[in-house]
């Protein structure tokens, strides 16, 4: 069974769709305890994501967010291609 991959689910406000970002378990683990506050001061902050690029979240436009489990196959911003066969980098 596949390692299960983390994501930021963010619900803005004015938008009827979440943003959903893949994180790393390091990534997830740090931003846990942290986005209650990042949330509840309205917070410009920089959240790394599992691919290594980095995205800044306004939480001001923020009305909730979440951590979760992504499906094994989904496609998010952030997520790591996988590679398949003999390609190499």
């Amino acid at each position: 069974m596949a390692d299960p991959k983390h994501a930021l689910v963010l619900h803005m406000t004015g938008s009827g769709e979440p943003v959903v970002f893949a994180l790393s378990d390091e990534v997830a683990r740090e931003l846990a305890p942290r986005l209650p506050e990042l949330l509840s001061a309205a917070k410009v902050d920089s959240v790394g994501l599992a691919d290594g690029a980095s995205v800044a979240v306004n939480f001001a436009h923020v009305v909730t967010a979440h951590l979760d489990e992504l499906p094994p196959n989904a496609r998010v911003y952030g997520t790591v291609a996988r590679r398949h066969g003999f390609a190499v980098s």
